[in-house]
């Protein structure tokens, strides 16, 4: 993808500082960089683009949520006292960076990524984008309301509950959780380390899916980063399977948001995925494991000592209520609700296998800021309800934006396991009615179908149960035949003839993993063979041919220019 702006990098940050006075949302940031300082960056984004350098997110400008190191910026946590000057910057903003994004400045947040409302900051209660009424979610809320009200195209969050999940959904906009470890959290102050990640917002699921693309990958200096499995699934089935809650759990939910939700339950049927209810207490019971659990303690080792030795600071009373209390939680419950963690991801092994993801409200309802004044606790413990056990169970979702009922904001997510970030963005993509970019774009393998692979022929589902994605049409060069082989079901062979003996033929192109390739190969009949092949548009790829012996005893249809018009019964230059 390249940027889809129009607009200069110098462009776009004047229109960016324009927007930013004309909103007049000052509790959006806590650090806005100097016009001038901006600027400069811009021009020298201009040079390397001029100099020839493939920056695909020049043009761009993005905010940093003010937990995540900039050098030379400070990191708050949106606690003053707490400031620290960043001597180096968070590998996740680094990426971006030399990709041309252009940073604007630092966003609020709930204090220490502690809260999912967007209330919990001595720099100001940060309101939702179009309803100011109400709360814009945290906590990562000065993130999300930044991409909502245009100040940025994109921005970054932490998400450890569903802070990049929530806010997104109360102002509009897109969030993309990935798998832990994914993206690096080097350089974030951790909230609780072992479940934190750094999170992505934006107005639409392709450029939220671009940008993640980018900060994806494994950092040598994190011991928690993660690499995409060589097994890795790079496509949900073209029908996928769905999971929804039973009608028990979705009463959880207010009247609108109830109402709201089976409306886009509807809207996905009709867009030919096959929703199922499913049972999901027990991921519903972890979830509470993170706060009302001896989890919690992960907080505490976090910035409690910090709380603890501070106590004039200015300190949210329920982030620092919550921070203290964590030091109370002996061993013995941490080891225990560790084990409850274990049998929860069981359970969730065995839901998986059912299902290719799960499609929940992102949250149980939009409050307003005078409700979450007065009742602090409660309305977020409720908030977290389908957000906070998917990143104690190691999972991946997407929040995407859904049609809400007047005078308040509505969003759905798809959750999917570990590497599953694919599946869970093309489900995404059928509700947003939207195709995004690959998260893993430069994943896996390449390889070339001709025959009975190709989609609506009888083995296509072998590409789709190996998670293989498809890429685009294409064609041979013009120096192979094909010829039908007796064989069940009924296969076309390829294979290559001295230059000018034979003809271009179309087929399909895929990505698929390393292991997938290696699963298909190792199950691969005779005389079927998978060689290295240069396609027509001078792509490289792997690709079915099969042995000249086998070649030699087949019919020669390549007259007919493919096997979908062999199978038409239609040859080359026909009327028919």
């Amino acid at each position: 993808m390249t940027t889809t702006l129009d607009a200069t990098p110098t462009e776009r940050v004047r229109t960016a500082f324009a927007r930013v006075a004309e909103c007049a949302r000052p509790e959006v940031w806590i650090h806005l960089r100097s016009e001038s300082d901006v600027l400069a960056d811009a021009v020298s984004i201009e040079r390397r683009v001029a100099a020839g350098e493939e920056l695909p997110l020049a043009g761009t400008v993005f905010a940093v949520k003010d937990n995540i190191d900039v050098a030379g910026l400070p990191t708050t946590a949106a606690c003053p006292e707490f400031a620290y000057i960043a001597t180096a910057t968070s590998p996740a903003v680094t990426r971006l960076l030399d990709a041309g994004a252009v940073l604007l400045g630092k966003t609020n947040l709930d204090q220490f990524a502690t809260g999912l409302v967007g209330t919990r900051s001595p720099y100001g209660i940060v309101r939702a984008a179009e309803y100011p009424d109400r709360v814009s979610g945290g906590s990562s809320s000065g993130s999300a309301v930044a991409v909502s009200l245009g100040l940025v195209d994109f921005a970054l969050g932490t998400d450890t509950a569903g802070s990049g999940r929530v806010p997104a959904a109360f102002n509009g906009v897109v969030g993309i959780k990935p798998t832990l470890g994914l993206v690096p959290t080097r350089g974030v102050v951790p909230a609780c380390a072992d479940f934190d990640c750094v999170t992505v917002m934006a107005p639409t699921l392709d450029l939220a899916t671009h940008t993640m693309s980018i900060m994806t990958g494994p950092d040598a200096a994190d011991p928690r980063s993660r690499s995409w499995p060589r097994d890795v699934v790079l496509a949900a089935p073209e029908r996928p399977r769905v999971g929804i809650p039973i009608d028990a759990q979705l009463e959880l939910l207010s009247d609108s948001y109830r109402r709201s939700f089976a409306s886009t339950v509807a809207g996905v049927e009709q867009a030919g995925v096959e929703v199922v209810r499913v049972d999901i207490a027990p991921l519903l019971a972890a979830a509470r494991l993170l706060y009302d659990g001896a989890l919690v303690a992960e907080r505490y080792d976090a910035v409690g000592e910090f709380v603890v030795a501070n106590p004039s600071a200015a300190l949210d009373p329920t982030v620092a209520g919550i921070i203290r209390r964590a030091a109370d939680k002996p061993a013995h419950e941490f080891v225990r609700d560790t084990g409850s963690l274990i049998a929860a991801k069981h359970y969730a092994a065995e839901l998986f296998a059912d299902v290719d993801v799960l499609l929940l409200p992102t949250t149980t309802e939009h409050p307003l800021v005078d409700d979450v004044v007065v009742e602090p606790l409660e309305i977020n413990r409720r908030l977290g309800t389908f957000t906070n056990f998917c990143n104690l169970l190691d999972m991946a979702s997407v929040a995407v934006p859904a049609a809400g009922e007047p005078g308040e904001s509505f969003g759905v997510m798809t959750v999917a396991p570990a590497f599953g970030d694919q599946v869970a963005l093309d489900v995404a993509a059928r509700v947003a009615g939207t195709d995004p970019a690959a998260v893993a774009p430069d994943e896996g393998v390449l390889l070339a179908v001709f025959g009975a692979h190709l989609r609506g022929q009888p083995l296509h589902h072998q590409l789709e149960a190996l998670g293989a994605r498809f890429e685009r049409s294409v064609a041979t060069t013009d120096d192979y035949l094909m010829v039908r082989l007796d064989s069940v079901p009924p296969k076309p062979g390829l294979v290559r003839v001295p230059e000018g003996g034979g003809r271009s033929l179309p087929g399909e192109l895929y990505r698929i993993s390393q292991a997938g390739l290696g699963a298909f190969l190792a199950a691969l009949p005779e005389p079927m063979a998978l060689t290295a092949m240069t396609l027509a548009d001078g792509t490289a790829a792997v690709g079915f041919t099969c042995t000249p012996a086998a070649a030699a005893g087949g019919v020669d249809i390549t007259g007919f220019g493919g096997w979908r018009a062999f199978l038409a019964g239609v040859p080359v230059g026909t009327d028919g």
